[in-house]
């Protein structure tokens, strides 16, 4: 077996895909459960946003341990107990009767959450080729933007204003993606090479924290990757809040969230061509740039249906950034330590998932229910402008020998 994946093993690149699927579509079914069930029993704008932060607490201490472990060790065992906590946060997030509960299980599921994606990226970046890993990491996120699709379209589909039912039907949206999740276990047997497994038990010291962050392309794919997911989590927790304040019916909320995965995963599709035509430090650019102005477009009265074009718009220029900032950041990390590199990665992506919902729910409460995505909007044209410095590398774009000689000399540094 190669360490590309390639030969009969092939399939686990498809299993991880399909698990996480059903693990990202029980999160972005849960979270706007959450948000309207907690709307329900009487929360304002900011205890939303701290709701929302309290998901990426837990994980934005535990992803540099798990991360170690991680480099010396095996990725797949990280799996099921990431599932096993997604799936406990969301049926115990249904039953919680207090707003400090509600928070309190939110915790356990992003720590759920945190857990699946630190194995299952790692096994990616440990199994594929350096010419491979655009592409295989743009298919792992095809995983993530199917959840993201089917999981808002479930919670609209459950959850219902009528009659003062929603605190009834949100509490079953949680359990219905409690039980989501655990159909992820179905699909991660043997899912990690003996090989890849043995080879990094054998890996030398560990690399300081500090050379990682100071290594050209990681602080870019760290921030870049914050700012796309940030945008991501506010969308999926304060659209329904917007949604409430301009009259739009949870169920279509679901469906415009969904419209937004739909054009990530349309966006993932087609990433390496144009990888290859634009490159990828122009195409991280332009997308967060455009992504910025859209998202800053959200704050206007627009109708339904032209929050619909900018959603799919939008959606397709934030599918550019997870995956291209996973593979910035494996690249340009030491050699022995690119589970901790990307498990500081996903460290940026929770400290943006604890400040920015609170900062949302500050702004909210000051400025009003959209006022955030203007936030949003500054964010990922910071981004636009970290790429456009030159701090995000373009490996990719100089094809696949470019690809793996700029590896071979960041781990020689």
């Amino acid at each position: 077996m190669g360490k590309d994946g390639s030969g009969p093993g092939r399939t686990w690149l498809l299993r991880l895909v399909i698990a996480f699927s059903f693990a990202q579509g029980a999160v972005s079914m849960a979270r706007p459960a959450v948000s309207y069930r907690a709307l329900a029993l009487g929360a304002d704008e900011r205890a939303i946003g701290v709701i929302a932060g309290v998901y990426a607490l837990l994980p934005l201490f535990a992803a540099v341990p798990l991360g170690r472990r991680t480099d010396h060790g095996r990725c797949a065992p990280l799996l099921p107990v990431g599932v096993i906590l997604i799936s406990g946060g969301c049926a115990l997030s249904g039953i919680a009767g207090s707003l400090a509960a509600m928070a309190a299980w939110s915790g356990v599921m992003g720590l759920g959450h945190l857990c699946f994606v630190i194995g299952a990226q790692s096994l990616v970046a440990r199994q594929s080729a350096p010419a491979e890993q655009d592409r295989n990491f743009g298919h792992f996120t095809i995983g993530a933007s199917l959840g993201q699709l089917i999981g808002p379209i479930a919670a609209g589909y459950v959850i219902s204003e009528r009659n003062g039912a929603m605190t009834r039907t949100s509490a079953l949206a949680l359990i219905v993606a409690a039980a989501v999740a655990a159909v992820a276990l179905t699909s991660l047997w043997r899912i990690e090479h003996r090989t890849a497994a043995k080879s990094r038990t054998a890996q030398g010291a560990k690399v300081p924290v500090h050379r990682i962050l100071r290594t050209r392309g990681v602080p870019a794919g760290i921030f870049i990757s914050l700012a796309v997911l940030s945008a991501t989590d506010i969308l999926t927790a304060y659209l329904p809040v917007v949604g409430e304040h301009r009259g739009i019916a949870p169920a279509t909320v679901g469906l415009l969230l969904s419209l937004r995965a739909a054009a990530t995963i349309a966006c993932r599709l087609v990433m390496t061509p144009m990888i290859r035509i634009v490159g990828r430090s122009a195409l991280l650019v332009i997308t967060c740039l455009l992504g910025g102005l859209l998202c800053a477009g959200i704050a206007l009265p627009v109708p339904v249906w032209g929050l619909a074009a900018m959603l799919a718009v939008l959606g397709f220029c934030l599918g550019v950034g997870q995956p291209l900032s996973m593979t910035t950041v494996v690249q340009a990390a030491p050699a022995e330590s690119k589970s901790t590199a990307l498990a500081l990665r996903l460290t940026g992506n929770r400290l943006g998932q604890v400040a920015a919902p609170a900062s949302a729910g500050l702004v909210a409460g000051v400025a009003g229910a959209a006022a955030p995505f203007l936030m949003l909007g500054a964010l990922l044209v910071a981004a636009a402008g970290l790429g456009l410095r030159g701090g995000a590398r373009p490996e990719s774009s100089r094809g696949a020998k470019g690809a793996g000689a700029a590896s071979k000399a960041h781990a020689r540094h």
